[in-house]
């Protein structure tokens, strides 16, 4: 992860802490909200990234789906994040879980309902 981190940093100018919150939050939102299988796939494909998993984000009430986007975007700007460098680091996570985990993700971002609009 320390890669996506710097990757992050570089790109949208926030410090490594806030990218790994950030990073946290996107993959809670898709653990949450994608098919068990394809995340265990994609997160086998990016070694620490299950690490990041936890209990917390994801948006409340507001847990899957479109609504669930809308969720972990409002978890990513309380976290501190414009909304640029929110569509930035979700940019730089979904380009480096593709590099990574290759076509997993496209299944992904199709099977949650509303979130192609969103990356």
């Amino acid at each position: 992860m320390e890669e996506l981190i710097g990757r992050i940093t570089s790109s949208v100018g926030i410090d490594d802490e806030l990218a790994g919150k950030a990073i946290s939050i996107i993959l809670n939102f898709l653990n949450k909200s994608a098919p068990k299988e394809k995340m265990e796939e994609l997160l086998a494909s990016m070694p620490g990234a299950s690490d990041l998993i936890t209990d917390e984000g994801g948006g409340g009430l507001f847990s899957g789906g479109a609504m669930g986007a809308m969720g972990a975007m409002n978890d990513l700007t309380s976290a501190g994040l414009s909304m640029g460098q929110v569509q930035g680091v979700t940019k730089e996570v979904v380009d480096f879980a593709r590099e990574k985990g290759g076509g997993v993700v496209d299944e992904i971002v199709s099977s949650i309902p509303g979130l192609s609009q969103f990356v």
